[in-house]
Formats: structure tokens, C-alpha cells, sequence
């Protein structure tokens, strides 16, 4: 017995054997981390993904939903885990959730804070304008959010001459609508047929093209989107083009305004 253990003293004090000992037990530590950590991300759960495709604007339901299990490794961090944090809620107004995608956080909304996609690109002191349109001036459903436009027009004078020129230019488009107000655009298992081109103008061309759209009867007045030139400046504003189009609805027109002893017409507006 004493044998035994002065032989394992002996070893022990060996340099050497307490070097070899000590790379086994890291590489054991190392073997059982890396095992561990493996194990961990491999290990399947169950997670809830799209059971067809869900358009935007969609409230989302149980029927929605289909659970498959995944490798853990594959689930980031803003990807919703349960059913319960999924349905009765909205896909938002610029998402398509393909089938079998997972959902994340930021494709989901609920329904009061789905915004509208033509309010949410209003610049700052612009008004917003609804332009009708149909098939045939749109182009056949051509004229795409983002694209910039030009707005003509046409009108007949006192004399029974036939004007046409260009009103507007670089008319940037937020949205296309369709008679019930859906954007065009948004839903791919629909064809929906454009009604309303959105953009936003500044308050005194937003007047101007109001008062023109209420001369249709009197003065033949008629306004038509061009798609505008290839070159464009991002940057740029919408520009009256032609002053004598603003000029002749002008003198055609009146602007009411308020002022604290009443209401008024405002002179520069008369043509007078």
C-alpha cells in the first residue's frame, strides 16, 4: 500500500505528468463548452410561421398560422415566439409576409397605429392632393408611387381657342388609389385599377389646382398627368411651369379669406 502511494507521489511530482494532465482537463473543459454550446443551438423549437401568404393591411388569425420546429440558431431576436403576440394583429402598410416566413416585430402593428403610406411621406408644410386618374391617363396603371409626374392642362378661352400647356412639373407621386381608397400597389393577389394619384404640394399650388378643377364646366378646364422626363432632381420642388395657365385661372377665380373683421376676397387672386 505505502508502495502505491509513494509511486503516485512520484508521479505527481512529475513535471511533465502535470503538464499532460492539465491539456487533457482543458481539452475536456473546452470538448464539454463547444458540446454544450452546439447541443444548445441546435436544439429544435417550436416557432409560429406564415400558413400562406398575408398581404398588407391584413388582420392576422389563427388560420394564419402554422408552428414548425427550427434549430434555435435560425431564431434572431425580433422574431415573435408565440401565437399569442401574433394574432388580431395587422401586417403593416408596406409588407408582404411570404408563406412560411416568420413574423417580426416590426411587421406587426396593431390596428390604430397602421398608418396610411400617402400621410406617412408628407413633407413638412405640404398639403396633400387627390388627382383623379383612370386606366387610360394613368397609362395603364404606369404612374408608380415615387414617380415624378407633370401636370397639363387644357382649357378653352373667352374666343373659343383650345389652350394646352404644362401647369405643373416635378410632381413627386406618394400613392395610387383605387375608388375605395386601397393602394394600388400594395396587394399582389389583387388587381385593383387606379382612381387617385396622391402627392403632396405646397399650399399655393394646392389652391390653384382646386380652382382649376372647379372650372371644368365654364372653361372646358381639363388636367392630365405626363410622366416626367428620365433625368430628374430628387431634390426638387414642384414648379408652376407655364405663368400664363396660372394667370388665366386666376383672373377666373377668387381666393375667400378670413380676416378678424370678417370675410374678404383677396385682390391679388382677381386678375383685377
Amino acid at each position: 500500500m505505502n508502495n502505491i502511494i509513494i509511486t503516485l507521489k512520484r508521479f505527481l511530482r512529475n513535471k511533465n505528468t502535470v503538464t499532460i494532465l492539465g491539456v487533457v482537463l482543458i481539452i475536456g473543459i473546452l470538448y464539454w463548452g463547444y458540446t454544450k454550446q452546439i447541443n444548445e443551438a441546435t436544439r429544435e423549437i417550436s416557432i409560429p410561421v406564415a400558413k400562406r401568404e398575408i398581404q398588407p393591411r391584413t388582420q392576422i388569425t389563427k388560420d394564419d398560422i402554422e408552428t414548425i420546429k427550427i434549430p434555435s440558431i435560425a431564431i434572431s431576436d425580433n422574431v415573435e415566439r408565440y401565437s399569442s403576440q401574433i394574432v388580431g394583429k395587422y401586417t403593416n402598410y408596406n409588407t408582404v409576409v411570404p408563406r412560411g416566413s416568420m413574423f417580426y416585430k416590426g411587421v406587426l402593428v396593431n390596428k390604430e397605429d397602421l398608418p396610411d403610406s400617402a400621410f406617412v411621406n408628407v413633407k413638412k408644410g405640404e398639403v396633400v392632393y387627390n388627382f383623379p386618374v383612370n386606366m387610360e391617363t394613368s397609362y395603364g396603371n404606369s404612374i408608380f408611387p415615387e414617380n415624378k409626374i407633370d401636370i397639363y392642362m387644357k382649357a378653352v378661352d373667352e374666343n373659343k381657342r383650345i389652350m394646352v400647356g404644362k401647369l405643373l412639373e416635378n410632381v413627386e407621386v406618394l400613392a395610387v388609389k383605387d375608388s375605395q381608397g386601397k393602394n394600388v400597389f400594395e396587394n399582389t393577389a389583387e388587381n385593383r385599377t387606379p382612381a387617385y394619384l396622391i402627392f403632396g404640394v405646397q399650399e399655393d399650388i394646392h389652391i390653384l389646382l382646386r380652382k382649376a378643377s372647379y372650372m371644368t364646366s365654364t372653361y372646358s378646364v381639363v388636367l392630365f398627368p405626363v410622366p416626367h422626363g428620365a433625368y430628374v432632381d430628387e431634390e426638387g420642388e414642384t414648379q408652376v411651369s407655364t405663368q400664363y395657365l396660372k394667370d388665366f385661372i386666376n383672373s377666373h377665380t377668387v381666393v375667400i379669406e378670413e380676416t378678424d373683421s370678417g370675410v374678404t376676397t383677396n385682390p391679388d387672386e382677381t386678375g383685377e
